[in-house]
C-alpha cells in the first residue's frame, strides 16, 4: 500500500474538516454530491470508450496498491544472471521463471535462451514497453478528465440551486436548502478535482514513468546477457540509469 497517498488524503481531509469546526455537518449535502459525482461519471462514460472505463476501478486501486520493484534488486539479479550465463552458458537460464516473478524479465530471458536475434528481441520488448506506457497514459487521462469536469458540474449545481431559489423566493423555508445546493456543489467539485482526481492522475503518471524506466533498464540488461557481456560491464550499463549516489557496487 502507498503510505504517502494515505497520509496525504487523511491530512488534507482531516485539516479541512478541522477548519470547518462545528459547522462540518453543514457541508454534507447528498443532492449536491449526486449532481457533482453523477454528472462527472456520466460525462466520463460519454468521453471514453466503455472498454476503457471497465478498468477504472483497477486504475484507482493502482494509486494505493501498486507494487514497485526495487532498482537495486533488479540490477543485482541481472548481474547474477549475466555471470551465470558466462560461466555455465545461456541455457543455464532456461528455468529463470522459478527464480523471479518479473514476467517481462522472464519473457526477455526466454527469448535469449531460444536464440532469437538481438534486434528482434529489442523490437519485441520495446513494443511491449510502448504499449504499457500507452495503457498507463489512458488511465491517467481518465482521472485527469474527471478532475477537469468535476468543477464544471459544481458550477452547474450552483446554477441549479440559484434557479430553485429564485423560483421560491416567497417560500423562505426553501431558500436555505437551495442556497446549500448552490454553494456546496461548487465546494464538492473543487475538492474532488484538486484533492482526488488530479492528484491521483499525477500519481499514476509518476508510477508509469518509474515502471517504464525500470522496463528499459531490464531490456538493457537482457540484451547485455544475450551478448555475453562481462557482469562488470553489465553493472556499469545499468548504473547509468541511477543517480551517482545510488551507484554502489552490486557485484560483490
Amino acid at each position: 500500500m502507498d503510505i504517502g497517498t494515505i497520509i496525504g488524503l487523511v491530512l488534507a481531509f482531516g485539516l479541512i474538516t478541522f477548519g470547518m469546526g462545528s459547522y462540518a455537518t453543514a457541508f454534507i449535502d447528498f443532492p449536491s454530491m449526486l449532481i457533482v459525482l453523477g454528472g462527472t461519471l456520466g460525462a466520463i462514460f460519454v468521453f471514453f470508450p466503455l472498454e476503457n472505463l471497465m478498468g477504472l476501478g483497477g486504475i484507482v486501486r493502482n494509486v494505493f496498491f501498486a507494487r514497485t520493484q526495487q532498482t537495486s534488486t533488479l540490477i543485482a539479479t541481472i548481474i547474477d544472471f549475466a555471470g551465470r550465463a558466462r560461466r555455465e552458458g545461456i541455457l543455464s537460464l532456461q528455468n529463470v521463471s522459478n527464480e523471479t516473478d518479473d514476467a517481462f524479465f522472464v519473457k526477455g530471458i526466454n527469448l535469449v535462451v531460444d536464440g532469437i536475434e538481438e534486434t528482434v528481441i529489442e523490437d519485441i520488448l520495446t513494443t511491449e514497453v510502448d504499449f504499457l506506457e500507452e495503457r498507463h497514459k489512458n488511465g491517467a487521462e481518465m482521472l485527469a478528465s474527471m478532475g477537469a469536469l468535476s468543477p464544471a458540474f459544481g458550477m452547474i449545481g450552483t446554477l441549479i440551486g440559484l434557479v430553485i431559489m429564485l423560483q421560491n423566493l416567497e417560500d423562505t423555508s426553501a431558500i436555505g436548502p437551495s442556497m446549500a445546493i448552490a454553494l456546496i456543489t461548487t465546494f464538492y467539485g473543487a475538492l474532488l478535482a484538486n484533492l482526488v482526481f488530479i492528484p491521483f492522475s499525477g500519481k499514476l503518471k509518476a508510477r508509469s514513468q518509474q515502471e517504464v524506466l525500470l522496463r528499459r533498464r531490464t531490456l538493457e540488461g537482457i540484451l547485455a546477457i544475450g551478448a555475453g557481456n562481462n557482469p562488470r560491464v553489465v553493472e556499469q550499463k545499468l548504473n547509468a540509469y541511477l543517480a551517482p549516489r545510488l551507484r554502489a557496487s552490486l557485484t560483490g
